[in-house]
């Protein structure tokens, strides 16, 4: 993989961004903000699935007072997401926000910016400028330029007001839904501002078409080395956009968190039901931290080899599997009871 990107480093509430700091995954609530308790559960959940930073929409003045709760209580730091009224940027400061997430573009005119810009920096939190493909300024929204390039100007431009502001606390993200030109568009700003990258391909879809396209935009840019902090956007619970985003980050071998699970496509060798086994296997892992690595595999011909590379593994036979450890068969168990045979050791193991 390419080296990563070299960035100032932002602080988010306790979380580093940037200056060679790890990926940080992040997510977004889609419970009401006015529902303290809701969004809370919401937030544990993403926790437990691995979110670090979690991002919360302030869309009326009424949800404030829940905002400031939600602050409070959060076990990660809470990103107050604003549009088009730069007054609750303004408050949200006040209320406990450990980052803005603005799009200037519409906040209205500069000294609204400007005045989001003075109270970030009286509070100490930084701001991330978000410009997103549905929602261009206007002045770039007409220009005879491919959209990745109106992107990049747009978001440049506003990182040059902000400086000329004496304001830095700065992370970035130029996103559309096109894959293609989510990738061109953080491409050409990786060039142009010395800021950390949020990336992501907006709107994506749903679980199955947005973890594609996400898989894919996600993985060219972090392997080219871009990209400081993600969020996977997906219709669906917000949970899977978290455990998407570390599958991504550990397909690349940049960050794991928890087990690794191989498994064989299967075919006409396989000679057990391999897709619940295997379902079932991911499904319990999924309550592990351990960086363990299983295979479970339905044939003889990569079946052993995988198994006995992988801490815990299975090769399966006619109706049976033959489960190894750290490298060594050590039974033979029915179809029926692999699954359970592979957690007695893995049980034995972390």
């Amino acid at each position: 993989m390419t080296s990563r990107r070299e960035t100032r480093p932002v602080m988010v509430g306790t979380v580093a961004m940037g200056g060679g700091a790890p990926i940080a995954v992040q997510s977004m609530t889609n419970t009401p903000t006015t529902d303290v308790d809701a969004t809370l559960a919401q937030i544990g959940r993403l926790v437990e699935a691995g979110c670090e930073v979690v991002r919360v929409a302030i869309p009326r003045a009424d949800a404030l007072d829940g905002f400031e709760e939600i602050c409070g209580r959060s076990p990660v730091p809470v990103v107050a997401d604003i549009h088009f009224d730069h007054r609750l940027a303004i408050e949200a400061t006040r209320r406990g926000a450990a980052k803005l997430r603005i799009n200037p573009g519409n906040i209205g005119d500069l000294s609204r910016v400007d005045a989001v810009i003075d109270a970030a920096g009286e509070a100490g939190i930084p701001i991330r400028i978000g410009v997103n493909a549905g929602s261009l300024a206007a002045e770039y929204q007409d220009l005879d330029q491919p959209l990745p390039e109106k992107l990049a100007a747009s978001a440049v431009t506003f990182c040059q007001h902000f400086e000329s502001r004496g304001f830095s606390d700065i992370v970035v993200s130029a996103k559309a839904s096109s894959v293609v030109a989510t990738i061109d568009a953080y491409r050409l700003l990786a060039d142009r501002v010395p800021y950390p990258l949020h990336v992501g391909v907006t709107e994506a879809g749903t679980a199955f078409a947005g973890t594609i396209k996400s898989a894919v935009g996600l993985g060219v840019l972090l392997e080219e080395g871009i990209g400081d902090t993600l969020r996977v956007s997906l219709t669906a619970p917000p949970e899977e956009e978290v455990r998407v985003a570390w599958e991504v980050l550990a397909a690349l071998d940049i960050r794991r968190r928890g087990p690794e699970l191989v498994s064989c496509p299967t075919c006409g060798r396989c000679q057990v039901d391999l897709v619940p086994i295997a379902g079932e296997v991911e499904r319990r892992l999924r309550a592990m931290d351990a960086p363990i690595k299983v295979a479970v595999m339905g044939c003889v011909v990569n079946g052993p080899g995988e198994a006995r590379d992988a801490d815990v593994g299975v090769a399966a036979g006619r109706g049976v599997g033959l489960v190894f450890r750290r490298g060594e068969p050590v039974r033979k168990v029915p179809e029926s009871e692999i699954v359970d045979a592979l957690f007695e050791e893995i049980d034995s193991l972390t």
